[in-house]
């Protein structure tokens, strides 16, 4: 078995445990810092954890909700459910999340939605796909005819990027709201060329940031950086980029 075939087996796996309880009940416990969790994020991430781990015995594993364990250099990154609030509030905007990480690269991603059924794969080197079929980015060249996606407006004001956000709404044709794992989905489709996010961790970005990229897109923090640990994203189609970051900046 593939490292994508194991990851594509474990987020429908989990997405399994997550559906019964979106359609049943659940308790919500609020995490130190303020986030919700629910017996579904637990749950399915043990569930991921133990098929992985059959699969690669010798990988090592950062999650969500149990952390970070064994070997740092070969690990799978998981989020068992992005997008919790919108779980618990039953908005059919929530998926999971696992990467493989290998030396500090991200090889292998899986996002699985299994309200929607959307499952978007991507392997270093190999493409994305959804559904098993093939994505690419959109060749908009133009900000004045891009659509822009963004995440918490509260989030990009308290960060601090509010003047650099609102130049960029100004410049772009369409601004809409998905956030979480919707919008790197939508630009990877082809269907949007911008989207920024911030309050992240590496979890809500590792498979995100590699659709994008296999999809034809690029990937930064705000500042530039090819990185899912600095907290921030902004992804695009690849011909805008530059001028986001620009506008984000100045």
């Amino acid at each position: 078995m593939t490292p994508l075939e194991a990851a594509t087996e474990a987020a429908r796996a989990a997405g399994e445990v997550a559906l019964k309880y979106y359609r049943s009940g659940f308790d919500v416990t609020i995490k130190p810092d303020l986030t919700p969790v629910t017996q579904a994020d637990r749950e399915a991430e043990q569930v991921i954890v133990e098929i992985l781990r059959r699969a690669f015995p010798d990988h090592g594993f950062l999650g969500e909700e149990f952390g970070e364990r064994g070997p740092r250099d070969r690990r799978f990154i998981i989020d068992p459910i992005d997008g919790t609030k919108n779980f618990v509030r039953r908005i059919p905007v929530w998926a999971t999340l696992i990467a493989l990480e290998e030396a500090g690269e991200v090889t292998v991603g899986v996002v699985h939605n299994p309200v929607t059924g959307e499952l978007y794969t991507a392997r270093r080197g190999g493409g994305a796909f959804l559904n098993g079929e093939r994505i690419r980015v959109s060749d908009v060249g133009d900000l004045g005819q891009a659509h822009l996606i963004h995440a918490g407006l509260g989030l990009l004001r308290r960060a601090g990027c509010w003047d650099g956000f609102v130049r960029l709404v100004d410049a772009t044709d369409r601004q809409r709201g998905f956030g979480d794992y919707a919008g790197y989905g939508l630009v990877a489709e082809g269907k949007a060329e911008l989207y920024v996010e911030v309050d992240l961790k590496p979890w809500d970005l590792a498979p995100c940031m590699l659709l994008v990229e296999e999809a034809g897109g690029r990937f930064s923090d705000l500042d530039g950086r090819r990185s899912i640990y600095t907290g921030t994203a902004l992804a695009t189609n690849g011909r805008l980029h530059d001028n986001a970051l620009a506008m984000l900046r100045r």
